[in-house]
């Protein structure tokens, strides 16, 4: 139902990467201690990698903005950034599980 999903198939034909973003609802804080404590995702703003990577951009790439300049560029003091790479994805869904704990912790 995404307006740009046609575009996404003539310009992808083999499928869409797995570069995503979700927010955590919470502070830069619990943010920062979802990313630090994954064990399996490495800690990069880089894309495209075999490895599974994450970001916190409010914590990290835009750390020096206020909630309202966060807000103008569509990131949340809980925005994560994943690149999924070719780790096997039930050791990462355990991370991610593990991590969400975590951050849920540190409120």
């Amino acid at each position: 139902e995404h307006p740009s999903h046609t575009l996404a198939q003539k310009l992808l034909p083999r499928g869409a990467g797995s570069v995503f973003s979700f927010d955590l609802k919470g502070s830069r804080a619990q943010g920062k201690a979802f990313v630090e404590s994954l064990k399996l995702f490495s800690h990069l703003a880089n894309v495209g990698d075999c490895r599974s990577l994450v970001i916190h951009p409010a914590s990290t790439t835009h750390f020096r903005m206020d909630d309202a300049a966060l807000a103008a560029a569509g990131i949340t003091q809980g925005t994560i950034r994943l690149s999924i790479g070719l780790e096997d994805p039930d050791d990462l869904l355990d991370d991610l599980k593990r991590a969400l704990k975590t951050a849920e912790k540190a409120a």
